[in-house]
């Protein structure tokens, strides 16, 4: 088991092993009291793991109420986080109960948006059960829901009170779900860390998961307490995203959010080579890292479509927009652009 301490406007343990949601109970009451907790999970994690994440709960003198909704990006909408916010309100929730989002990246972001604007903020945890939502979303503050613009368009900064990551829960996950993981995985290798990059290359990465995790936990971290509210390097982990959300609205999530980042790192990494933003060429060794993954390196909507829908993208500002370059494999850095320079970065498809 490893824990890793973050220290950003809340200081919290991101507790990572086998078999610890158990233990989930005993560190929400040692923490947070004897309270109420409201567990929020999805219709595909409810069967899974809701049972035991409640047993821990109760076993620990913590009364629980429980809220399913229909899993899928679609229901990562205002609807079902106003139904989320109406479920703590009837229930009578209170500044001293706090709310637990068991699921993937959906689950912890509307959960955590919902905690953020309940009675103006309830405290939360994180209990992450894919890949994904270990290495990446469930650490670091942020959450949101879309918007029929564009993907995450209505959120807060808003830290957990704790992350407990039972990597036993990864078990139950479907081959193309941790991909989806993995592209983030892979990510956090090509901005900041070349040894991590070279580890997860190969795609045998189950037998090492835990410490995976655990440094892209750390990688995270590191960014987070520099620039917890996206003002400056925290942005380097948008690298691949502006393309992804774009493919991922013009596909209407029908392409995954891993699926669509390992796709939009390709491009970037074309587009860096091509306009002379990278000293190394890096597409061939991302496709490679892609596809050892089972991750897609290319997509069929056309370059106009991609740059149009990036254009709505949250990272603009002005006539300008953030865009991550990678200078080789373990450093990339932010290059401010003109926003029709979207289609040139998109036509590197």
């Amino acid at each position: 088991m490893k824990t890793i301490n973050v220290s950003a406007s809340t200081e919290y343990d991101v507790v990572i092993g086998s078999g610890i949601l158990e233990s989930l109970g005993s560190r929400c009451a040692d923490l947070l009291g004897k309270s109420r907790a409201a567990v929020i999970t999805d219709s595909n994690v409810a069967p899974l793991w809701l049972d035991k994440a409640v047993s821990s709960l109760k076993n620990a003198g913590i009364d629980v109420i429980t809220y399913v909704f229909p899993a899928g990006e679609e229901s990562k909408c205002k609807e079902t986080l106003f139904e989320i916010l109406e479920f703590m309100a009837e229930n009578k929730l209170t500044r001293s109960d706090f709310a637990v989002a068991l699921g993937g990246g959906v689950t912890g972001d509307m959960t955590g948006l919902a905690a953020s604007l309940y009675l103006r903020g309830i405290p939360f945890v994180q209990v992450p059960t894919t890949l994904l939502a270990a290495v990446d979303s469930s650490v670091g503050g942020k959450t949101a829901v879309n918007l029929t613009a564009g993907k995450n368009l209505m959120g807060a900064f808003y830290q957990p009170s704790l992350v407990v990551c039972d990597t036993d829960t990864l078990g139950t996950l479907s081959p193309e779900i941790f991909a989806d993981g993995m592209a983030e995985v892979i990510k956090y290798g090509v901005v900041f860390d070349r040894e991590l990059f070279d580890t997860v290359k190969s795609g045998k990465v189950e037998s090492n998961i835990e410490n995976v995790i655990a440094r892209c936990v750390e990688l995270k971290r590191d960014v987070v307490a520099k620039d917890e509210f996206d003002k400056g390097d925290r942005q380097l982990l948008n690298f691949g995203h502006t393309m992804a959300h774009s493919i991922e609205k013009l596909s209407n999530f029908e392409i995954s959010h891993g699926s669509a980042v390992a796709i939009g790192m390709v491009i970037a990494a074309k587009a860096g080579a091509k306009l002379g933003w990278s000293k190394e060429d890096c597409t061939a060794e991302i496709i490679e890292a892609n596809q050892n993954n089972n991750l897609p390196v290319e997509c069929d909507f056309s370059p106009d479509a991609l740059a149009d829908v990036a254009l709505s993208d949250k990272k603009r500002t002005g006539g300008t927009i953030n865009f991550v370059a990678p200078e080789k494999i373990g450093k990339c850095y932010l290059k401010k652009v003109p926003v029709d320079v979207l289609y040139e970065i998109a036509r590197c498809k």
